[in-house]
């Protein structure tokens, strides 16, 4: 079976590079034009492939966006001259967000600083992108082997609180080089799999202004549909061909990514 690893994983296979700057075309501005949106503050936690591109975009819309990592705000300087982003420490990103994305390693997750939301918006909502890789990278999380819980249940439960699966099997230069305006024949559609709806909805229309369509995958217990080696995994197609992926999904994990 042919493995398709490693879209948002340092570790991983690199998808594009992740310091390239965005071309004019695709900054967001065009699509930007079509529709009034309200501006967020937007934290990020996380600044390599998916987080720093995610950090581009979001900025190039006009967002407030906060961006963090695990080594200090004074790592993410060229980051910051390039987009306008606020390098913070990763306790600070969530501060006042509406929206929070946490784009790190599975096993960074439980390393987080506790308080993590802290002073962010009561109803915030958190976006999860991250894959559960136990041969390369993660090493064998028991939670999700043993108790058979979903990546996205396990990283909830750390974080303790509720998440919104997305951009998880998104390569990242398509966050770059992929948005099409709503009604667009090549417009990409991603999964995004959530308990909170509210939170569900918030997320698939910040996804809509990036310019992607959004197919609703179900609870953060269905999101096994959209881990890594399932047919939705890495796709590249609209609405149809992501609701017929996630359908045919199978629930048992490959071998290649048990620990």
């Amino acid at each position: 079976m042919k493995t398709r690893r490693g879209r948002n994983s340092p570790t991983g296979p690199r998808v594009g590079d992740p310091h390239r700057r965005e071309p004019p075309d695709v900054a967001g501005h065009d699509l930007r034009k079509a529709r009034r949106v309200s501006i967020m503050k937007i934290g990020i936690i996380g600044a390599g492939n998916i987080g720093g591109n995610l950090t581009r975009r979001l900025t190039a819309l006009g967002h407030d966006v906060s961006v963090a990592n695990s080594r200090g705000p004074h790592t993410l300087t060229a980051l910051a001259e390039e987009t306008g982003a606020t390098p913070v420490a990763a306790g600070e990103a969530a501060r006042g967000a509406e929206i929070v994305v946490v784009t790190v390693p599975l096993k960074a997750v439980p390393d987080l600083p506790s308080g993590l939301l802290d002073g962010a918006a009561d109803d915030v909502a958190v976006i999860d992108t991250g894959n559960y890789y136990p041969r390369e990278r993660d090493g064998r999380i028991a939670g999700i082997e043993d108790e058979g819980l979903t990546e996205s249940r396990w990283t909830e439960r750390q974080i303790g609180h509720p998440v919104v699966k997305a951009f998880n099997g998104t390569y990242a230069q398509d966050i770059l080089e992929r948005p099409r305006p709503a009604g667009d024949p090549d417009r990409m559609a991603l999964p995004v799999a959530g308990d909170d709806e509210a939170a569900k909805a918030k997320v698939r229309a910040l996804i809509d202004e990036l310019g992607f369509d959004t197919v609703d995958a179900g609870g953060i217990d269905d999101s096994w549909r959209q881990q890594p080696d399932t047919p939705v995994y890495g796709l590249r197609e609209g609405v149809e061909g992501v609701t017929k992926a996630l359908a045919q999904a199978s629930p048992e994990r490959p071998a290649a990514f048990r620990g």
